[in-house]
């Protein structure tokens, strides 16, 4: 079974927590496309979603599912969407698509988040992804010393800009020990938007995609 079987195993898998009448927060990215593709058999279920990016919101429109606005939605029942890592904590390293920004965001405002993943994405250190970090374009430097000063090779991610006008860098050869502390640290850097740790508030739910199955990991 491929890596793409392994993702549609796991994205059908997640339409189980999808309740009737509610509205669902969607992520971005290849795994995410496939729940979205899902989500399409019982879209007449849905009262609504909520999309984590431009992209994520034109699919479901193209396969005629409604996309609100998060600050019209309020609270979701549920945020499905994948990651570029997790460890057995459920902390997730995000934002290889660089939407991690509205990701946090729509995953904060859901009452359980629903992470769905192939069984390649589970690591015991989180880092060997390099860690996205959405940064104000002024502040590009600044940050990239910043995680320089912290052992970090931080890379400008070339010819891209975020949903919300801002850059990437992609911070390589981290090894990271503790999320949750490291994540609270980057976050009270000037010009920092977003870091691509997620591990303050991490999944509730991981969905594995193995070949003997998919797996659950709460």
């Amino acid at each position: 079974m491929d890596q793409n079987e392994l993702k549609k195993q796991v994205a059908k898998a997640a339409l189980e927590y999808v309740e009737v009448g509610t509205i669902v927060g969607v992520g971005t990215g290849s795994t995410a496309n496939y729940f979205i593709d899902a989500l399409a058999d019982i879209k007449g279920k849905l009262e609504g979603t909520v999309a984590s990016s431009v992209a994520s919101a034109d699919r479901l429109r193209g396969h005629g599912i409604p996309v609100m606005d998060l600050n019209a939605a309020g609270e979701l029942s549920i945020y499905v969407d994948g990651a570029d890592e997790s460890t057995k904590h459920l902390h997730l390293i995000k934002g290889g698509g660089g939407a991690l920004t509205r990701e946090k965001i729509v995953a904060g405002a859901a009452k359980k988040f629903i992470c769905i993943a192939d069984e390649s994405k589970l690591v015991d250190v989180l880092g060997a992804f390099p860690l996205p970090i959405e940064v104000i374009p002024m502040a590009r430097s600044f940050v990239a010393r910043e995680m320089t000063k912290r052992g970090g090779t931080p890379v400008l991610r070339e010819n891209f800009t975020t949903d919300n006008g801002n850059l990437i860098l992609d911070i390589h050869n981290l090894k990271i020990m503790d999320p949750v502390s490291l994540e609270h640290e980057l976050n009270d850097i000037p010009g920092i938007v977003t870091v691509g740790i997620f591990a303050i508030r991490p999944a509730d739910v991981l969905l594995l995609g193995t070949k003997d199955g998919v797996k659950t990991l709460t």
